[in-house]
């Protein structure tokens, strides 16, 4: 009994409990247990919000001694619906802060009347090397795209982003139908995982990873 005490009481440190279909990430426990890497600590809060638990923050956060190399993060958003002041996703293979892949979506602009605007939706980028305003500039509507199906911009949604080796694919939503599919810009093969927000903030809950 001693045994199977110490055991729950490590995974409720952790925060990483596995399922049938990935490693559900418990960001809250994380958080309350340190198990995060943050910059701005002042900008990371626990979040409730109806049957979502998790955490609101405003910069990278890095998930503490975990790697990702291939397979599927999957991740339930909550941006603003405020121009140009929302930006929110997934970080992955990072070395730090300047290095890292990210893919990011634009909550202002998912019910935007502007076609061209609704197409700046969801975001690859490759940082340092390939930030979005390069790859806009010499590489116009092929790392960023529609979502589909368009949730609206004060919404949760759902993102599901599939990392193989040499490419990248997005859902939302749990639509059959991929919103951006795009070849994999550098050769880093592994590396951090994190929340990664640019703006207002954004809202993180229901983290699962499955690795291959």
């Amino acid at each position: 009994m001693k045994r199977r005490l110490v055991f729950i009481a490590f995974i409720f440190v952790v925060g990483y409990t596995s399922t049938s279909y990935g490693q559900k990430i418990d960001l809250v426990a994380l958080y309350q247990a340190n198990q995060l890497i943050t910059y701005t600590q002042y900008h990371v809060s626990v979040l409730n919000d109806g049957d979502k638990r998790g955490l609101s923050q405003n910069d990278i956060v890095w998930l503490k001694n975990f790697s990702f190399s291939t397979g599927t993060i999957e991740v339930d958003l909550k941006g603003k619906d405020v121009f140009q002041q929302s930006f929110l996703g997934i970080a992955f293979h990072g070395i730090d802060t300047i290095t890292y892949d990210a893919i990011y979506f634009r909550p202002f602009n998912f019910q935007s009347a502007d076609t061209l605007r609704k197409k700046h939706t969801v975001q690859y980028i490759s940082q340092p090397d390939y930030p979005w305003e390069k790859l806009r500039n010499e590489h116009p509507l092929v790392y960023e795209n529609a979502v589909n199906p368009f949730p609206q911009a004060k919404d949760w949604f759902h993102a599901r982003i599939v990392v193989d080796k040499d490419s990248i694919t997005v859902y939302v939503n749990h639509s059959p139908k991929a919103s951006l599919k795009v070849k994999k810009l550098n050769t880093r093969s592994n590396g951090m995982l994190g929340l990664w927000n640019f703006g207002l903030g954004g809202n993180f809950a229901n983290l699962v990873v499955k690795k291959d």
